[in-house]
């Protein structure tokens, strides 16, 4: 297979919303470009790019997708991504390696939420950005709509390159005004004819060519000086000022396809192929240390590995990019992530399923590799003498969450050895064996993303597993002042038992300052603050620790012990079992004795004071609350405002955001086990939301009582 120079290689992402036609038009590429014979189809099961048995499944895509198109002496590496929210770490991953992204719009649609939440990701990557409006022979299609939508999102930067003349099942002309051309398709696609535009469309056409002029002019000030001395760009002046456009992301050219009827799409290619920059023109990556690798083909080698799989008979297939050097089959590489080295027996140039042998691949190009030994994710392999890391990716926090069980309990081992490596596929899987919950959790993007994660356990892995809502992490805390003293005694022949503990409880808040005494029951109690220990809890919230003891009342030697005791009951509080947090207690009295006390009799009568104190200090349950932000369309508005408050969500804001509304609010966690769910259902999968933790709150008393009897009758 030809090997491609650096300066021949362009990268370009494929994103979109779910059902805006990327798998379509990903196979109407290759078509196009003669890599395959026939077009398949998502419903027949038989693309290129949705190849795994759980997407023919689902109809989704749920992997990306890496496949090249050779076109006009250049290699379009192309990642087709997909484009459910629950799967957004693929699209995050592509875009580290990518170098233009081509943004796919679903005509009947316009601006989705999936496709704005990607955009965002294109910014934080400062990715070239192209617009693809697709499903123009859709009977609902939109294009001014469409259109209209792109420029109040992204203002006179989203330009138009094309528009169609016609939309919906007649479709099958578009005007061209950076080549005044009109392309006009027979039924079946794929070549057409270029024709000279209609001297009824002139005006229109004109109309959109001028706008195009001047935005190319914009970004590059030879090309300004040319405009105000002429009034008009050639047709190669203009496509260098939008390839400097592109490179600044001072413009979003805008382009119109019907990917199911094969229009367009060749025309797109010639775009890609003339316009986008290749690898050798876009910013270099960087290393952890701050070094530049400059993407040269004679510069030392290095690889950054993007995308892991685990494909059927062949196992581990690893996807990288050449981010410096040229790579060779055979190369003995060193990975300074496990301080070993990796041999490539051999490369290959992907294709979805398919891949072919190459000897070598130069700075800027995308292959794969089998049979690595220790390769994860986000690693590198360098040559000799280099040991270049790459930043980690910042994946969004995850959204749903379930507790997992295998059916069998002899899989349980089994079960969590394939989630680890399913989370090396695919980092938005997180796994975790909670001490707390003494549950195995797994959290996830959305309730199909771990769905997807449950077909692929009992359909690939024979291993039959339940979901089940996981428990909520509570704390406990208390909300006054109290005391309690507890005497452990045991005598059973020998030496005994003997420990008595005074303490005081109170609710802990950072700064607060200690009292000189405290009164209860008519009683004044002193304090004399001997030495204070600070415990940062490891679940949040800290329990400060106070030696009070006067006159020897207690050895010091046993206050290690106490503390031992209070931590026990942190650890399981005595409302619900739950982690405690905030407090603070003061051992200001106790007694001892000479013979029979010892660290457990401590420790024992540490415990019991604390539990006693704690349940007189009016103890409250504390809840996790999440900040919640919803993007839904401007219609949903109502139903969704209505479904939040039914969670016992705190409105805290709302915004409008130009067609979609920006919801914020503060939600129990509770509350949230199967949000992604409804909201989907609510919205007809138009809706997205964010959540990160914010804070513990004090549950609703009714809401204390209904848990507390719960965790009564657990342990009855």
């Amino acid at each position: 297979m030809k090997v491609y120079e650096t300066n021949q290689i362009k990268n370009i992402s494929i994103l979109g919303s779910s059902r805006s036609g990327k798998t379509t038009l990903a196979e109407s590429m290759l078509f196009e470009a003669g890599v395959i014979k026939r077009r398949g189809t998502v419903e027949a099961g038989n693309t290129v790019s949705d190849y795994f048995p759980v997407e023919k499944e689902y109809g989704y895509s749920v992997f990306s997708t890496v496949f090249s198109v050779p076109w006009q002496e250049r290699k379009l590496n192309f990642i087709d991504c997909p484009g459910a929210d629950d799967f957004i770490g693929a699209a995050v991953s592509a875009l580290q390696v990518t170098d233009t992204a081509l943004m796919v719009v679903n005509a009947q649609y316009g601006v989705e939420v999936g496709l704005i939440n990607q955009f965002r990701y294109t910014e934080q990557f400062n990715k070239p950005v192209i617009f693809i409006i697709n499903q123009l022979d859709n009977d609902k299609a939109d294009f001014e709509m469409a259109y209209n939508q792109l420029r109040e999102r992204y203002g006179t930067k989203a330009i138009a390159v094309q528009y169609p003349r016609n939309i919906g099942s007649a479709f099958n002309e578009i005007v061209d005004v950076l080549k005044m051309k009109l392309y006009r398709w027979k039924p079946e696609g794929g070549v057409p004819e270029v024709l000279d535009i209609p001297e009824d469309e002139m005006p229109r056409a004109m109309e959109y060519h001028q706008a195009l002029v001047e935005a190319a002019a914009e970004n590059d000030e030879g090309l300004m000086d040319i405009f105000f001395d002429k009034g008009t760009l050639t047709e190669d002046e203009m496509r260098e000022g939008i390839r400097q456009g592109l490179l600044a992301r001072g413009m979003f050219p805008v382009f119109c396809v019907s990917a199911l009827k094969d229009m367009c799409v060749r025309r797109t290619l010639e775009f890609l192929g003339n316009v986008v920059p290749c690898a050798d023109k876009m910013p270099s990556m960087q290393a952890t240390d701050g070094t530049v690798i400059e993407t040269k083909s004679d510069g030392p080698t290095s690889l950054y590995f993007f995308k892991s799989t685990v494909e059927p008979h062949i196992g581990q297939v690893d996807y990288f990019k050449v981010v410096s050097g040229t790579v060779k089959e055979g190369d003995d590489l060193y990975n300074p992530h496990r301080d070993s080295k990796e041999r490539l027996a051999q490369i290959f140039v992907p294709d979805g399923q398919s891949r072919e042998k190459i000897s070598m691949m130069k700075a800027g190009d995308i292959g794969a590799v089998v049979k690595l030994k220790d390769v994860k994710l986000g690693h590198s392999l360098n040559e000799k003498g280099c040991e270049w890391i790459y930043p980690p990716l910042t994946f969004p926090e995850p959204k749903y969450r379930r507790a997992i069980y295998p059916v069998n309990e002899a899989d349980a081992e089994k079960l969590s050895e394939i989630l680890s490596r399913m989370h090396s596929e695919d980092p938005t899987w997180i796994v975790e064996q909670s001490k707390e919950l003494r549950q195995q959790i797994v959290y996830g993007q959305g309730e199909f993303h771990l769905r997807t994660l449950k077909w692929r356990l009992e359909n690939n892995e024979k291993i039959q597993i339940r979901f089940e809502e996981p428990r909520i992490p509570y704390r406990e805390t208390i909300t006054k002042v109290a005391r309690a003293d507890y005497r452990h005694k045991k005598q059973s022949g020998g030496a005994g038992q003997f420990g008595e503990v005074h303490l005081i409880v109170e609710p802990y808040t950072e700064g607060m300052s200690m009292p000189s005494s405290y009164k209860f029951g008519g009683q004044e109690f002193k304090i004399t603050p001997r030495d204070t220990q600070e415990v940062k809890l490891d679940w949040g919230g800290k329990l400060i620790f106070v030696n009070s003891i006067v006159g020897g009342a207690i050895d010091t030697r046993f206050l290690p012990a106490i503390l031992k005791g209070v931590m026990s009951r942190m650890e399981q509080g005595p409302l619900t079992g739950s982690y405690a947090r905030d407090v603070r207690v003061i051992v200001y009295d106790g007694k001892m004795h000479p013979v029979d006390s010892n660290e457990v009799s401590f420790m024992l009568a540490g415990r019991n004071a604390f539990s006693q104190a704690f349940r007189e200090a009016s103890p409250k349950v504390l809840e996790p609350v999440y900040d919640v932000t919803v993007s839904v369309p401007a219609e949903f508005m109502g139903d969704v405002m209505s479904d939040l408050q039914g969670r016992r969500a705190m409105i805290m804001g709302m915004e409008s955001a130009k067609g979609y509304e920006r919801i914020q609010a503060k939600v129990p966690l509770k509350e949230l086990a199967s949000y992604s769910t409804s909201l989907s259902s609510i919205t007809g999968g138009r809706a997205s939301f964010i959540m990160k933790f914010a804070s513990y709150e004090l549950v609703p008393q009714d809401v204390q009582e209904k848990l507390l009897a719960e965790h009564a009758e657990d342990d009855e």
